[in-house]
């Protein structure tokens, strides 16, 4: 979010100054992995279907002006039982927006998808406009052109604390202090740490993400020929897999992880943790049940709606307060960082940001 921020700012002529306690694109945070989903029947709401919209147009402007490749559709399945919360979800807002979809049963899945079993029983969703971003090119596509652009970036460069005041804003870091007329705080696990007198009932959660090497030969897996998917596995539990984009299987589990500290954040991965994920594995990917290639670790900072906050901050308004986005909000930055950087120069935004504000997030 703030990297995206910084490019919209300065794409406009604002003279801007960003600010990260780590040297991004890295691996501390929210925002890695190799890949991430994007999609647009949206089953965690309709409301987010219009944002994730315009995010398609500006990834996709973003790798005309960067040259890099960021954005690949393979299509999506979200699959699951029938009265779950993923395929519900998802039906509601491809028929609210009108979004291309087709409803699939399990045999229509494994028959499309071979490298897929689901359980006899579940329906899928598929759209076509689904894929996966590479997150740490998307970052340091934002960043460079920010730079470019003018942007001053200290990477490395932990904030320690703001002060506010009759359109002003002072910023003290480890190495130095920064005026400037408004303020936009993209902390992610960290937000809680910097906006402490609003006591943001947010929550951080350590989750883990999984690469499996598939049968060697068979290619079920390529981004050609397997979609990125989501799956309900059991009531409210959700994980999620990414093709093969040459480290192998990505898969993960989605939400339910243990609660963390963002400076004390559990790197190691267990025996137990693989063991759980390689069930799901070789129950509904058995020719991905193979060597594990390689783990990582991230973090989801949650409200308790699961909702973002984007929202000006209740006494300051020179205070932008945004990216507590509850594990599914990288898809959205590109548009997110626009609306911020309307948002920073003008007040307003097109978007309708009541859903995101901080009353809406809840005790």
């Amino acid at each position: 979010m703030g990297s995206a921020t910084a490019f919209h700012l300065a794409r406009r002529g604002a003279r801007v100054l960003g600010l990260d306690r780590f040297a991004p694109p890295h691996p501390w945070g929210s925002s890695h992995g190799r890949s991430r989903i994007i999609r647009e029947a949206y089953f965690e709401s309709p409301v987010y279907v219009p944002l994730v919209q315009r995010a398609y147009e500006l990834w996709r402007e973003l790798e005309q002006l960067s040259g890099k490749a960021i954005l690949r559709q393979t299509g999506g399945l979200m699959f699951g039982p029938r009265d779950g919360i993923v395929v519900p979800g998802a039906l509601e807002s491809a028929r609210r927006h009108a979004l291309p979809h087709e409803q699939l049963s399990a045999g229509d899945m494994h028959q499309r998808f071979p490298g897929i079993h689901p359980p006899a029983g579940m329906v899928g969703v598929w759209e076509p406009r689904a894929g996966y971003l590479v997150p740490e090119a998307a970052v340091e596509a934002h960043l460079a052109l920010a730079a470019r652009a003018g942007a001053a970036l200290h990477p490395s460069e932990p904030v320690l604390g703001w002060r506010a005041s009759a359109g002003s804003v002072r910023v003290d870091t480890a190495l130095g202090t920064y005026q400037a007329r408004r303020l936009v705080l993209a902390a992610g696990p960290w937000m809680g740490q910097l906006v402490a007198e609003l006591a943001l009932p947010l929550s951080v959660e350590r989750m883990v993400l999984y690469w499996f090497r598939p049968a060697a030969g068979l290619g079920l897996f390529a981004p050609e020929r397997f979609p990125v998917f989501i799956g309900e596995y059991a009531p409210g539990r959700i994980w999620y897999g990414i093709p093969d984009t040459g480290h192998g299987v990505k898969v993960a589990l989605h939400d339910h992880g243990e609660l963390a500290d963002p400076d004390d954040l559990r790197r190691e991965v267990g025996p137990e943790e693989v063991a759980c994920i390689r069930a799901l594995v070789r129950a509904m990917l058995p020719a991905a049940d193979g060597h594990l290639a390689d783990t990582a670790v991230c973090m989801y900072t949650n409200t308790p709606d699961r909702h973002f906050i984007l929202d000006t901050h209740p006494g300051h308004p020179e205070v932008l307060i945004a990216s507590p986005c509850s594990g599914h909000g990288f898809k959205f930055s590109s548009a997110i960082g626009e609306l911020l950087a309307d948002l920073a120069l003008h007040g307003e935004t097109p978007f309708d940001l009541a859903p995101f504000g901080l009353r809406a997030t809840g005790p």
